[in-house]
């Protein structure tokens, strides 16, 4: 089955979709560039999906993340769509470490989405940002005072403690 017509299907939900995908991305039998240069044309709910399953994929073996998975989802956190930056930002935190020194525009756009009004968005904002000062980059010093601020005025403990773990862990 092609991707577009997985993702055209009327029969499967997005669950499905995001299933067999993810399979495909594992198995190797899809690569990410194929996913993103679909997802790059297609609208947001299908472009989510997409990411999503790179997500699902990459949670189990991040090495599946390529450069080219980084820039597309880095872009991706800009987006208006409240999914597409989580799913991203969670692609992120699972790939990170795979690219200490491409993480510039990551980290740029995924400090402006820990204030985002959404609560899903702000937590994997979190737990990317934490993915990445555990790292100890070259961003640390500029993040760690970035993201004590962000626990002072962050409302939800769930998302703090996320910080103050990785903080824990980089000092």
């Amino acid at each position: 089955m092609e991707i577009q017509d997985l993702l055209n299907d009327k029969l499967l939900k997005p669950a499905q979709k995001t299933e067999v995908l993810s399979k495909l991305l594992l198995s190797g039998e899809i690569g990410p560039e194929e996913l993103i240069s679909i997802a790059a044309v297609s609208k947001d709910p299908a472009k989510a999906g997409c990411v999503e399953s790179i997500e699902w994929a990459t949670r189990t073996r991040p090495e599946i993340g390529t450069s080219a998975c980084l820039e597309f989802v880095t872009g991706c956190l800009s987006s208006k769509s409240p999914r597409l930056k989580w799913e991203s930002a969670r692609v992120i935190g699972n790939i990170c470490h795979l690219f200490p020194d491409q993480l510039d525009g990551a980290v740029r756009n995924l400090l402006e989405n820990s204030e985002n009004p959404g609560t899903v968005v702000r937590w994997s904002a979190a737990y990317a940002l934490g993915q990445i000062l555990k790292l100890k980059t070259v961003h640390n010093p500029e993040l760690i005072p970035a993201v004590e601020a962000i626990i002072e005025r962050e409302e939800k403990n769930s998302i703090r403690k996320i910080y103050l773990a990785a903080l824990g862990k980089c000092r």
